[in-house]
């Protein structure tokens, strides 16, 4: 499987939703925090790992999947999409709280390894 790239954080704030008063939102600094220390993460964490990341940051900053689904002979293009559609149920705030609770067990993972 292909190396895959997580997304530099957006510098744009969170957009306001009607929803927001359902569930308390995470503050977007924190999240912004966390994308960062993920480019941090060691090369050794799993492909999945970093397609769950690249799941969930793309479902908190941009929603459902908006595009189709690549061709076949685009593997990494569609390794990365399907990363996002499994996380589409999610809202934009839950897949804030689940992005920056895997970037904090890969740290501490990684620093295990290390100590």
């Amino acid at each position: 499987m292909a190396s895959i790239d997580l997304p530099p954080p957006s510098n744009s704030k969170k957009s306001t939703d009607a929803n927001e008063n359902e569930t308390p939102s995470l503050p977007w600094e924190e999240f912004e925090e966390f994308a960062e220390k993920a480019k941090t993460l060691p090369d050794t964490i799993s492909n999945e790992d970093k397609l769950l990341l690249y799941g969930l940051y793309k479902q908190a900053t941009v929603g459902p999947v908006t595009t189709g689904r690549p061709g076949i002979f685009n593997l990494k293009d569609r390794y990365k999409w399907d990363a996002w559609k499994a996380v589409e149920g999610k809202s934009k705030e839950e897949a804030m709280a689940d992005y920056i609770t895997k970037v904090k067990q890969l740290l501490e993972e990684a620093s295990a390894s290390t100590s």
